[in-house]
């Protein structure tokens, strides 16, 4: 049950750093342009350097009318209206009161000049020139000087902000570790509620939460707390939403980042990072540290080396990271935890135990845990009573708890396309095989020719695999277009643990049905085929090179867990033994293809009526083929394992229902002689009995 939550208060809301960062970018802009402007272009339009004695043949010619003088060595003289055109030429206008600018000796010699030019003017009767004397201001002459200085710092402070992030970063802080920290006032949490499926890789984890809740429970005992844990799985089966599982138990500081914020342009800036990272959760600790993809700054080093040398700067990355992971420093209270799904690819420094003391595989999850993760993604969708979780679980072999998650939302967009108000059964299949054979090309026009082709390749492969025992069972085909595929045939693969080599010389049979069907009955191939002989062929050399499959090279393996070999330019096997692998695929594949043959040829009625089915209704499902070719004797894997989870629950429900009852009645023991006790005469021994007669003989 959800709890309410208030609504979150706006005016409480933080800003964000990032539009922060913008604004103050566009104030230093601003200033940087004002600034620039002013330098450029504070000297007035009307303004004239003339030298010292231009301004004396102008005063002399009466062009001048007033003169200021400041407390420094240049005057300012303002040109008479009249007589601007003979000092700045016809371009300028007369009436804007034009300036001279003149740099002077002295102050008392240009005043004594003024005096004897004033003096000769009242004895001809003219009017003398104003002279001015004011107090200069030297503001924006050090403004002007200053200014270039004040660009040049701005115009580096403004770039270190960019570099490092914008608000809150700067060029000094580029080695300083941006990891998103977690804790316990976090008001967005992901619980282990949340984490559907997964139950091994749950308990692990669950396990270094209860540490971290009561390490006394373990210490008491001796136990350390694990150093760190690796989460290794293929994409999308939750390796990051149990990471952030465990930062919503573990009421600790949770810091997160992601491997490639290790690595920058600048030498040393990952391993400063690594350091004060490290810094950040002693001062804190206890803490846990997650890093994401761990596999961008983990890779093994020198390994390659042969392709022109590695990363210099990666590899000092990794070396800070081991040496705080386990060196002559301790973390005591700091948990690792990683994940990556390129664990073949890391060095084995750090994958040793004292680093990661355990890697906990996340793998796809099976029908039972699909189940799980089904009814996760379920809860908010309005579901037509038609929906069964358990059809939804089969359907979906393969798929990652990402995956589900996907289906469930296309279900609901294809319901809302349609204007429904539920989401029925149809969107999920129609959702499944959006996902899966990608969107309908319904506008592709094809010839009969072609659409006849398409069905006998298509009904090849449904009749060849509904008539083999461990091919994976049909669910649906359909000559309609997908994608790149004209038509294609969906099967349940079942999740099997361990395969055999009949299971992949029947799924090889089924996979060839489709060429077979062409070459027996059409007489001709086409390149429809191409994705089914890519599969086979590589089925065909995993058997003969790796599984050790082949009657010529039978119980040798070459393949290299290690990924070592990718690197090489040599194979570990010489040009004969070559000849012999490429003979055994091609004998395997001919032989199968020739039984291919044969069985469509055995069924050649019903893969025809199959094909004109496919014809006329595009898509048929497995009920379809059923009617025509009749059931299958095999019963599916899938029902099996269904039916194996369903027993152990009810086992698992009966064990704690026992246990409970037990419980109680130990409880009810326990109680019942404190409320049923009553005191027990008091015995005498016989010298107190006799000693009581010969009291009561006296009396």
């Amino acid at each position: 049950m959800e709890q309410n939550k208030p609504a979150p208060n706006k005016e409480n809301k933080p800003k964000d750093p990032k539009k922060r960062g913008i604004g103050l970018s566009w104030l230093y802009m601003a200033i940087i342009l004002i600034l620039m402007a002013s330098y450029f272009f504070s000297g007035s339009a009307n303004n004239k350097e003339v030298s010292y004695t231009q301004l004396q043949s102008y005063i002399e010619n009466d062009v001048i009318e007033k003169i200021v003088v400041s407390d420094k060595k240049v005057v300012e003289a303002y040109v008479r209206p009249e007589s601007a055109v003979v000092v700045f030429g016809e371009q300028k206008d007369p009436k804007t009161g034009n300036m001279l600018s003149v740099m002077i000796p002295t102050i008392e010699e240009f005043n004594k000049y003024m005096t004897q030019i004033n003096d000769n003017r009242s004895a001809e009767g003219k009017k003398p020139i104003d002279l001015v004397f004011e107090k200069g201001n030297d503001f924006w002459l050090i403004v002007l000087n200053v200014l270039p200085f004040l660009l040049f710092i701005l115009f580096f402070v403004w770039m270190g902000r960019g570099m490092a992030g914008g608000a809150g970063g700067g060029i000094f802080n580029v080695g300083k570790a941006r990891a998103q920290v977690f804790d316990k006032d976090n008001s967005q949490k992901v619980t282990f509620k949340d984490v559907a499926g997964l139950a091994g890789a749950k308990q692990e984890v669950e396990e270094i939460v209860a540490f971290l809740k009561n390490p006394k429970k373990y210490t008491v005992l001796g136990g350390k707390i694990p150093k760190g844990a690796l989460l290794v799985g293929p994409p999308g089966t939750g390796k990051t939403l149990l990471a952030k599982a465990v930062a919503g138990e573990a009421n600790v500081p949770f810091f997160s980042m992601s491997g490639s914020d290790f690595v920058e342009m600048f030498v040393g800036v990952g391993a400063s990072r690594v350091r004060d990272l490290f810094r950040q959760a002693k001062e804190k600790a206890p803490a846990i540290i997650f890093i994401d993809e761990i596999d961008a700054v983990g890779r093994a080093r020198g390994k390659n080396v042969g392709l022109g040398g590695g990363n210099d700067e990666r590899e000092s990355t990794l070396n800070q990271l081991l040496t705080e992971m386990d060196g002559f420093g301790t973390n005591s209270g700091v948990i690792i935890l990683a994940a990556t799904n390129r664990a073949d690819v890391l060095d084995s420094a750090l994958l040793r135990a004292g680093r990661f003391d355990r890697q906990i595989h996340v793998e796809l999850p099976d029908v039972q845990e699909r189940k799980e993760i089904f009814g996760v993604h379920l809860r908010p969708i309005k579901l037509a009573a038609n929906v069964d979780v358990n059809f939804l679980a089969k359907q979906t072999p393969g798929f990652s708890g990402a995956d589900i998650a996907n289906v469930c939302n296309e279900a609901a967009l294809i319901a809302a396309r349609k204007d429904k108000k539920e989401v029925d059964k149809q969107d999920f299949m129609d959702a499944v095989d959006r996902i899966i054979g990608g969107l309908e090309r319904k506008t592709k026009i094809m010839t009969d020719e072609e659409k006849r082709s398409i069905a006998f390749h298509e009904a090849g492969h449904a009749t060849v695999s509904w008539m083999l025992h461990w091919a994976n069972p049909l669910v649906k085909v359909t000559i309609v277009p997908r994608g790149v595929a004209l038509g294609a045939a969906w099967y349940m693969p079942e999740e099997r643990q361990l395969t055999n080599r009949e299971h992949l010389l029947d799924e090889m049979c089924a996979t060839l049905g489709g060429r077979a069907a062409e070459e027996t009955f059409l007489q001709q191939t086409s390149t429809g085929a191409l994705n089914d002989l890519e599969r086979v062929t590589k089925q065909a050399y995993a058997m003969v090179a790796f599984y050790g499959m082949s009657q010529e090279l039978p119980n040798l393996s070459y393949y290299d867990s290690t990924g070592k070999s990718d690197y090489g330019f040599t194979k570990p096997y010489s040009e004969r033994t070559a000849e012999t692998i490429d003979h055994e695929v091609s004998r395997i594949i001919a032989e199968q293809m020739q039984r291919a043959k044969e069985i469509l040829e055995q069924n050649a009625e019903g893969h025809h009526r199959i094909a004109q089915l496919l014809i006329e209704k595009e898509v048929i499902t497995a009920e379809d083929v059923e009617h025509i070719l009749g059931p299958r004797p095999w019963r599916s894997r899938q029902d099996e394992i269904i039916e194996e989870n369903a027993r152990l629950k009810a086992e698992e429900l009966l064990r704690k229902r026992e246990e409970e009852q037990a419980k109680a009645k130990q409880a009810e023991e326990q109680t019942a002689p404190q409320q049923t006790e009553t005191p027990a005469p008091q015995e005498t021994t016989p010298s107190q009995e006799e000693e009581n007669q010969d009291n009561n003989k006296n009396h």
